[in-house]
């Protein structure tokens, strides 16, 4: 970092956080567009540490890169730009996202940057997707703030009689650092507790020597099949650190190499705070055996979840892709409402709790949110419907394998084998019969017996993974018009 050798610039506000971990994150900025000075920063966070690896003016003169050539910039009102650069000879990454904004009156091109070491490129393109679309919701919030604040310091202009409006872009970053500190918290756990590149098969419940050793069989193959079900998401909440931490591994067998890199393992001390898009997260009950997830961050995961909960062995789910979108998309534009609707930080809505404890099943199927306009009732959890008979077979067979060796790692690779092969012999059905999209689907009875899928559950899991390989399949299928869960299962019933 020696070599870099910025040009002298103004101080710049910083605000340090302090995180529990290590941190792989050099900074995190916010910088603008000067129409005289050029581009330039207007705050910088960073991670309180002993050992400062960039000096303030090396975090702006990278932060200023970000916006070089941006004045040309000709995007589509409301666009939002994702910019990735590997700097080699600084030693760096920079994710950055180019935004247009209204701040102070005039019209200009912003980004909000995080900086990493080049060395941690391995660890953090696994968790690409999730920082962008985290940092993307907060451009969103921003921009609002920023029309928000204009809209009244010109009210306020006008009582007073002033001819010369003051900068007041310095209030936007108490929102900005609200929403940047869970990101920088995400990585660090990340860091610390991410599940390993490769998963010992001892260390899952696929070593047992029989089905039911660490678990009850109806469990495991409810837990398995739901989870692949929600297109490989799960949260796996309990007691004890070394059960959960069991059935993650389990679970995360099931998932590509890219996707067990974005998935976490629970801490013996405390728990972790449940993150959307993640797709195995391990969370750790209190001392009174309770635990608590954000409904705003549930409604976020970019895919439904199955909630799992190890000490009283209950398996809940959340509706398929196609509602679980349906539902985020009107969550969004509720939330981004009630913020443009408020006149006061106090009545911005907090996140709605979905608090359960080890006494009772959670009755988790319906959550009133608070505060969001429009936004009443959600089905958000619900119980595992459709059995299967591919993940069954699956058990059955793997558990007459001798343990200890490595047939059981073989034979689930052929059974994930054969779920993608049957995935993408659906989607090329699907193509077939519907040219390529350009006309309905109208033969779901004879794609499920044609490809031997007529249990709801083989359908169910076999979509969930095409959804993946093909984004969108269910909302093409099921979502014009848009079905409830209970009205798709209706639906499907009718073949």
């Amino acid at each position: 970092m020696s070599a870099l050798c910025p040009p002298p610039s103004p101080a710049v506000a910083k605000t340090e956080i302090a995180l529990s971990g290590e941190s792989p994150l050099l900074a995190a900025t916010f910088a603008y567009w000067d129409n005289i000075l050029g581009p330039r920063v207007r705050h910088i966070w960073a991670p309180k540490t002993d050992q400062q690896l960039l000096s303030d003016g090396e975090i702006t003169f990278l932060a200023n890169h970000t916006l070089n050539g941006e004045i040309l910039r000709n995007a589509e009102s409301g666009a939002i730009d994702v910019k990735f650069f590997v700097l080699s000879e600084k030693g760096v990454i920079i994710v950055s996202l180019i935004f247009d904004g209204n701040w102070n009156g005039d019209r200009s091109t912003y980004g909000l940057s995080i900086i990493l070491p080049q060395s941690e490129l391995g660890f953090y393109l696994p968790l690409h997707r999730v920082c962008v679309d985290r940092l993307t919701h907060i451009i969103r919030k921003g921009r609002i703030w920023m029309h928000k604040e204009r809209q009244e310091h010109i009210q306020k202009a006008v009582l007073e009689g002033t001819e010369r409006m003051e900068d007041q872009g310095q209030s936007i970053i108490p929102m900005l650092t609200g929403e940047v500190i869970p990101v920088m918290e995400l990585l660090s756990s990340m860091k610390s507790h991410s599940v390993p590149e490769e998963i010992d098969i001892s260390d899952t419940v696929l070593s047992d020597d029989d089905i039911g050793d660490s678990c009850h069989e109806g469990f495991l193959l409810k837990a398995i099949s739901s989870h692949l079900q929600t297109c490989g998401c799960s949260v796996v909440i309990g007691s004890s650190a070394e059960k959960v931490n069991k059935i993650v591994r389990t679970l995360c067998l099931f998932l590509t190499s890219a996707e067990q890199k974005c998935s976490r393992l629970c801490r013996n001390e405390t728990s972790f705070k449940y993150e959307s898009g993640l797709f195995v997260q391990g969370l750790l009950k209190d001392g009174t055996g309770s635990f608590t997830l954000p409904f705003r961050q549930v409604m976020y995961a970019p895919y439904p979840t199955t909630h799992i909960d190890v000490d009283i062995n209950t398996v809940k789910q959340m509706p398929p892709c196609h509602e679980h979108i349906y539902n985020q998309r009107r969550y969004m534009r509720s939330e981004l409402t009630a913020f443009w609707r408020a006149t006061s930080d106090e009545e911005m809505a907090q996140d709605t709790i979905i608090h359960t404890d080890e006494s009772f099943t959670p009755d988790l199927s319906h959550i009133r949110t608070v505060g969001l306009l429009g936004f009443r009732m959600l089905n958000v959890f619900q119980d595992v419907l459709h059995q299967d008979t591919l993940v069954k077979a699956f058990l059955d067979q793997v558990f007459h394998l001798k343990p200890g060796l490595s047939l059981r790692r073989v034979f689930l690779a052929q059974f994930l084998l054969i779920l993608h092969r049957k995935a993408l012999t659906l989607i090329k059905y699907i193509e077939d019969d519907t040219q390529k999209g350009k006309k309905p689907f109208k033969s779901l009875r004879s794609l499920k017996i044609d490809l031997d899928l007529r249990a709801e559950g083989d359908l169910n899991i076999i979509m969930a993974l095409a959804e993946k390989i093909k984004p969108g399949l269910h909302s093409f299928l099921f979502g014009r018009s848009f079905y409830t869960s209970v009205q798709e299962h209706d639906v499907l019933m009718t073949f």
